[in-house]
């Protein structure tokens, strides 16, 4: 069975490249000649540990292949999967365009039975909006070839995409033909061989099933960053309330951690979609918009505090930020809604000079950040923090964990760390001398 995958973002091409590891054939065809190009030898366009090398590898053994050729790749391929970009539009709905196009390019050049499989996230009913642009492709050329669509949803986490890939929590497959079904159970054979994760649904469950565990993930988030905010006005501390809210079995300890709001490709994108599709269907998503709202407005926390605590020390302006972390999450070089481009707008129109760094992220985030001779591009955290005025801990990177801040501290002009995602121990940063604030904990100021 060869399996076509149409685009070679973070989930076609991980998706793509974890299918030929387990010995299937795949064909990745994107649009884009230059990223074809570069995948040909092996360069891989974004950042995710494991990837390069499952792509050389399997590229060497000849089990995956690039390409831009729709018309051949169609024709060889028996199921073809969906993995293209469904932004945003303006009112928050998700635009499947991309998904439409590719369509109808499998229907321009299919000559027998397909199965098309949505991979890329869809709103509820792209399944069905899917076969009617194939339909109609088919009309046009006055065939009638049978198909199925398939929703397969990805849940693949940025950073950790290739363990996601090969060893899944669980496999959702949404189809409405039970033999559609088992064609896909049988590409996943290999992932199941100790555990069956398949859950089989129909296809509009399947597409719910994606933008609700999103949604319930992000809600995670902005409810401990709102619980966060109560306990930094009332002096509590919400890393020792974390611990005692996630020891009961009900709730558990993930996605508890506060910090500066989440960003990427898929949590914004997808609370806002399902929002759109909630209002569309007479539904006031009371819930939801909240969610979205306390995360838009985390991310201006961290910004917000530098403010309030130079405000008594001169001001902001004129002030150097060493800032730690350009990234949305650690392990990826994504910039997408990261908060970091809103605390770097905050802080700029304030009058601060900001020394950035990042140690994956750098080239991503310079075509993300318009120019200007406010920013200073670091070449590691040590360079960063020379005569700063303050260290901003954006993206939780490891090698931030155990820095010696001894030498820092003599680099900089004022001893100050604002911590975005609690990584540091508060007393144990005063003890060293720096004052510290961090996301709903009590402040630990020296003077």
């Amino acid at each position: 069975m060869l399996i076509l995958m149409v685009g070679t973002g973070y989930v076609g091409l991980v998706t793509g490249a974890c299918f030929a590891e387990m010995g299937h054939s795949v064909i990745c065809l994107d649009i884009d000649e230059d990223k074809i190009a570069k995948l040909q030898q092996g360069i891989i366009p974004i950042y995710e540990p494991g990837l390069e090398e499952i792509v050389k590898r399997n590229l060497a053994q000849k089990r995956l292949k690039f390409t831009t050729d729709y018309p051949s790749s169609v024709a060889e391929s028996d199921v073809c999967f969906l993995a293209v970009p469904t932004p945003s539009r303006e009112d928050g709905s998700c635009d499947i365009r991309y998904i439409e196009s590719a369509t109808r390019e499998i229907g321009k050049h299919m000559d027998q039975y397909k199965i098309i499989v949505n991979k890329s996230t869809v709103p509820v009913g792209s399944a069905a909006r899917v076969g009617v642009v194939l339909r109609e492709e088919l009309a046009k050329r006055g065939v009638s070839i049978p198909f199925d669509v398939v929703s397969n949803p990805e849940f693949l986490k940025e950073g950790a995409a290739v363990q996601d890939c090969l060893k899944p929590d669980r496999i959702i497959i949404g189809a409405d033909n039970p033999k559609a079904a088992e064609v896909l159970r049988e590409i996943y054979s290999a992932y199941i061989i100790n555990h069956d994760k398949i859950i089989l649904m129909d296809t509009l469950s399947a597409e719910m099933t994606k933008y609700a565990a999103n949604a319930m993930l992000a809600t995670r988030i902005s409810f401990m960053n709102e619980i966060a905010e109560i306990c930094k006005r009332v002096g509590a501390n919400v890393n020792e309330v974390r611990k005692g809210i996630g020891s009961d079995t009900r709730i558990g300890y993930s996605f508890l951690y506060p910090g500066v709001g989440y960003g990427g490709s898929c949590f914004p994108k997808d609370i806002r979609a399902l929002i759109s599709k909630a209002r569309e269907v007479g539904v006031e998503p009371k819930l939801l918009e909240a969610a979205d709202d306390v995360n838009n407005r985390q991310k201006k926390l961290l910004g917000k505090a530098i403010h309030q605590y130079f405000e008594k020390r001169g001001g902001l302006n004129g002030k150097t930020i060493a800032v730690w972390g350009l990234s949305f999450k650690p392990d990826t070089d994504d910039m997408r809604e990261a908060p970091s481009l809103t605390f770097i707008e905050d802080l700029l129109a304030q009058g601060a000079v900001l020394r950035v760094f990042d140690p994956v992220a750098m080239p991503n985030a310079r075509k993300s950040v318009a120019d200007s001779p406010q920013i200073v591009w670091c070449q590691d955290e040590f360079d960063a923090v020379n005569g700063a005025d303050a260290i901003a801990l954006l993206t939780e990177w490891k090698q931030f964990r155990l820095v010696d801040f001894k030498p820092i501290k003599k680099k900089m002009k004022r001893a100050v760390i604002f911590d975005g995602r609690n990584q540091y121990k508060p007393h144990d940063m005063k003890g060293k001398g720096f004052d510290y604030v961090g996301i709903g904990v009590p402040d630990q100021i020296n003077n």
